[in-house]
């Protein structure tokens, strides 16, 4: 079993908080696991007893009955009232399967399960979690429900460093494969290549794909599928929906409104299949309405919606840094500087300005830079900033990290993602 420690130190750090653990994230990143088994496994470890773990599995036949959040609450408040010294956890695992139903004890009030572990939470000697997503109810939905009384744990696929460290080997070669494949959990226990490459495709056009046409009931499914190839191929590139829409209707021949577009992208960024990055002024401290960047959630899925026809290590690598950056809980955005030529006004980019709090690093994406030009192009935004934030230079073709003369940290992406360098030092 892979060990995910990041996320599972942050459960424990969240035990007993007084509020409800709601666990988010794309579909089969691991959540359950994470809850079911992990988490479930530590408690243990800590001495706590099976019979003190309320586990709730709502897709499984034998615990269909607490499908109905009343009957769930009842179930749950007879053993907690009945041992108020002794402390017990309440796992409720895909709570989406749950139904409303009228509470005839009070003239058929109509009740959800967010009404009911509400109630629960005020139980002192119990803690609560919670996770789930379908096509009815992605987990960010869940996490909505629960606002102002939740803390929220978010999911993503495997990092290079999780992903590393259960397949072990060579670090470049374990590299290629996760720039390929990705981090989707499943595919650690893949040896086939073809096996691999079918799991992928068949778990976005059969999973993400149909979630999101079922739960907003969209018309134009082959649009929304050309959208999710436009941005796979443009990761890295700067867009809009106008933009998008101008090339859907030239390619397909057809007028697409640009809010059509803009409504389609905001399905999949809430089934967390894709993120957006907005572009933030440095100088001026603004943001731009647009255009903006989008990224996969996963790169080895990003592959597969192109069935691997463009493999372009700069733009994968970039999105492979921004996932890690959000993955550390990071603020991330995309820097714009302009260069003054004479009369003439030229923007240039960073790729991403990170956030921690009060602290701000600066970070260029660089598969290479093997001459002069190439150089002075990826260095030249940094140069502008016009402050002492620390600049950051992320790149493929070192062996190891070192200063340039302009103080600025050029750093090996492996080291980057095994958190061999810290950024912020």
């Amino acid at each position: 079993m892979i060990q995910r420690d990041f996320y599972l130190n942050r459960l424990i750090r969240n035990m007993w908080n007084g509020e409800i653990k709601v666990i988010t994230g794309i579909r089969r990143c691991g959540k359950s696991v994470l809850l079911l088994d992990l988490f479930y496994n530590y408690l243990l470890e800590q001495g706590v007893t099976d019979d003190h773990i309320l586990r709730l599995e709502l897709d499984q036949r034998r615990f269909y009955k607490f499908r109905n959040p009343i009957t769930l609450c009842e179930y749950v408040e007879n053993i907690v009232t009945g041992n108020k010294d002794e402390k017990y956890f309440l796992f409720v695992d895909e709570v989406q399967f749950t139904t409303k139903v009228k509470d005839k004890e009070n003239d058929g009030i109509e009740v959800s399960i967010y009404d009911m572990l509400n109630e629960l939470k005020s139980y002192r000697n119990l803690d609560v979690y919670v996770t789930g997503s379908n096509s009815r109810m992605l987990s960010k939905d869940i996490a909505t429900e629960f606002r102002g009384r939740a803390t929220q744990i978010h999911v993503y696929p495997l990092s290079f460093a999780e992903f590393y460290a259960y397949a072990g080997g060579d670090k470049r070669t374990a590299l290629d494969q996760y720039m390929l494949y990705g981090g989707m959990p499943r595919i650690t226990a893949l040896n086939d290549e073809h096996e691999k490459k079918f799991y992928l495709k068949n778990l976005y056009d059969e999973l993400y794909v149909k979630d999101i046409v079922e739960r907003n009931n969209l018309e134009r499914e082959d649009v929304l599928n050309a959208i999710l190839d436009y941005v796979a191929s443009g990761i890295g590139s700067l867009t809009n929906p106008t933009n998008i829409a101008n090339a859907l209707s030239s390619m397909r021949n057809e007028k697409i409104n640009g809010s059509l577009i803009s409504a389609y992208l905001s399905h999949t960024m809430d089934a967390f299949l894709i993120e957006m990055a907005r572009r933030y002024d440095v100088k001026g401290k603004t943001y731009f309405n647009y255009p903006n960047k989008y990224y996969y959630t996963d790169i080895g899925l990003r592959n597969a919606r192109l069935n691997y026809r463009q493999f372009d290590p700069g733009h994968i690598m970039e999105n492979m840094i921004y996932n890690e950056l959000v993955r550390r809980r990071y603020s991330v955005d995309v820097g714009v500087v302009t260069e003054r030529n004479h009369s003439e006004k030229i923007r240039r980019e960073i790729d991403f300005v990170v956030n921690d709090a009060d602290r701000r690093i600066y970070i260029q994406s660089a598969y290479q830079m093997d001459n002069e030009k190439k150089e002075n192009s990826e260095l030249q935004s940094l140069r502008l900033t016009g402050d002492f934030f620390k600049k950051i230079v992320i790149r493929m073709d070192i062996p190891h990290s070192f200063y340039d003369d302009n103080g600025f940290l050029h750093c090996n992406l492996i080291d980057f993602l095994l958190g061999d360098v810290d950024i912020f030092v």
